[in-house]
């Protein structure tokens, strides 16, 4: 366990950009651990008022400001990755205040396992503090494909920011676990699992991804009302629930959205999903993730015979809790516009109200909603606790 932080199992996940870090952070948490992105951190240290915000417009120049105020992080991308000078100064203001973050958030944790995601944990000294380190390992030309497709990077952008950072192979010099991220999902999630379980600390629900065959019978869950003879259960699903998932999905929206098994397993490497059992079929289901720590529900189906004002609060309300667990600060649900009325007439009782991105104050919240709203879809919000991590000065 960690000197620094008693009683935890700290995991200290790195590796370069686009070799899948938060995939496998992701995965660590399907497994039961807390995660913390740090590079989300940063993000939050630089917005307008954050901690590091006025110190980078005093080093770099207020010319890197937006018409919001805010700092344009991909203009202060462009100058620092060109110059080894100016990254190193805007990582010795932003790596204290990211650090102080994490040992924050670390400390608050209920958590026996921790996993923090950084780019820069080696350099930054926060690999001291971890009992392991697990490095991400992808080939170069795979990173780059990754940065083109994903973030629409230019070729030459992309083979820039890559060579920017220190090399992979100190990293990997540094690992006591290599997660080798060039398969399929089930191939990396068989590795990240195994390397948890040699933890000791697996949670008991955790499950392995099952074979390409038709989904298993649903887990049992505790009950969480009924209607009539149909039991309502809401709980957490797993790769084993693939199949289920996809033909709820392709139902909902009458076919439009034809996903196969592969898809809702790709899908597992960057989000959780809340199933909603009503009675012997999937009557509803949430799916969702944390990231900067804001709760982002994007996708919410219920059946068009299911009852929405009986299975939308659990769903939501049990994502919410299992938020919390990941210490988030808001939570935001996207509902289709055909059911936003009732979804928010449904919502209202556990606290949400319909919002505009415009409208949320926090500079995080307000980029949350815009990176993840799908397009005909109203918005949702609820605040989630008071005690902000990167409070504004």
């Amino acid at each position: 366990m960690s000197n620094r932080w008693p009683g935890k199992y700290v995991i200290g996940l790195t590796g370069n950009i686009a070799t899948g870090k938060s995939v496998v952070r992701k995965m660590l948490e399907h497994q039961g651990a807390i995660g913390i992105d740090a590079d989300a951190l940063s993000h939050q240290a630089l917005a307008k008022g954050g901690p590091a915000y006025a110190q980078v417009l005093k080093a770099f120049g207020d010319w890197l400001l937006g018409p919001d105020g805010e700092i344009n992080r991909a203009t202060l991308g462009k100058v620092v990755f060109a110059d080894p000078t100016a990254l190193a100064k805007l990582e010795s203001l932003v790596h204290p205040v990211v650090g102080q973050a994490v040992d924050f958030l670390v400390k608050r944790s209920q958590a026996k396992v921790v996993a923090i995601e950084a780019i820069k944990l080696i350099e930054s000294g926060l690999a001291k503090d971890c009992d392991s380190i697990w490095v991400v390992n992808s080939p170069e030309a795979m990173q780059v494909l990754r940065l083109i497709n994903k973030r629409k990077m230019p070729e030459d952008e992309a083979v820039q920011r890559i060579g920017a950072q220190s090399p992979q192979a100190d990293k990997l010099k540094a690992a006591h676990v290599v997660i080798t991220n060039t398969g399929s999902f089930e191939d990396t999630w068989t590795q990240v699992q195994n390397a948890f379980m040699k933890i000791g600390l697996a949670a008991p629900t955790a499950t392995a991804p099952a074979p390409a065959t038709p989904a298993a019978a649903p887990a049992p869950a505790k009950p969480t009302g009924s209607i009539g003879e149909r039991v309502i259960k809401v709980r957490r699903g797993n790769p084993k629930d693939a199949n289920a998932i996809a033909a709820l999905i392709k139902t909902v929206t009458n076919g439009q959205k034809n996903l196969s098994r592969a898809d809702i397993m790709e899908a597992f490497g960057e989000k959780a999903y809340m199933i909603a059992d009503w009675g012997d079929e999937i009557g509803g289901l949430a799916g969702w993730k944390v990231e900067n720590l804001v709760a982002r529900v994007d996708e919410f189906y219920i059946l068009a015979n299911a009852p929405l004002g009986k299975l939308g609060p659990p769903l939501v309300e049990a994502v919410e809790k299992a938020a919390a667990e990941l210490q988030s600060e808001a939570a935001l649900v996207f509902v289709p516009l055909p059911i936003a009325q009732a979804a928010a007439q449904a919502l209202a009782g556990s606290g949400y109200v319909p919002q505009v991105p415009e409208k949320l104050g926090v500079a995080a919240w307000k980029d949350a909603a815009k990176e993840s709203m799908p397009a005909g879809h109203a918005m949702l919000f609820k605040k989630l606790r008071e005690d902000r991590v990167m409070k504004p000065i």
